[in-house]
């Protein structure tokens, strides 16, 4: 297996990434019980040295609920019906995955609402409660 390119800086060797193959799941006709093409691949984000110290800590938050106990992420393929597919496919989506974890968030800007949205909220609310009460019948 070659390596996988997650951007431009980093590059995953190839032993740090583990491939098993399964028979897939659902219908299919008769290889369905004969064939393992299934790719489940998995990648240890707490023991890979290719990581820095920051970039660990920023996929250990990013991708907080697609870890595992262990830290590791797994990602299952079995779209295709060629093994070969299924493991290109679950690179893929592994690489998409890491590069999006990767990303730093935007920090959230502090604003306060307008003067004009706030007039506008409140005209709102008054019409609103001024319709409501033209609905009920008149207490004379």
């Amino acid at each position: 297996m070659e390596s996988l390119r997650i951007n431009s800086r980093l590059i995953l060797p190839p032993g740090e990434l583990h491939v098993s193959f399964s028979r897939s799941g659902g219908p299919g006709g008769q290889n369905v019980n004969k064939l393992a093409t299934r790719v489940q691949l998995r990648f240890c984000v707490l023991d890979s040295p290719t990581l820095g110290e920051r970039r660990r800590a920023l996929l250990m938050r990013q991708l907080e609920s697609r870890l595992t106990k262990v830290g590791e992420v797994v990602v299952h393929a079995s779209s295709h019906r060629e093994r070969g597919r299924n493991l290109e496919d679950a690179r893929q989506r592994l690489a998409a995955m890491l590069r999006t974890g990767l990303q730093v968030p935007k920090r959230r800007k502090a604003t306060r609402p307008t003067r004009a949205s706030k007039r506008k909220r409140l005209d709102a609310k008054r019409k609103r409660g001024d319709l409501k009460r033209s609905r009920r019948p008149s207490s004379d």
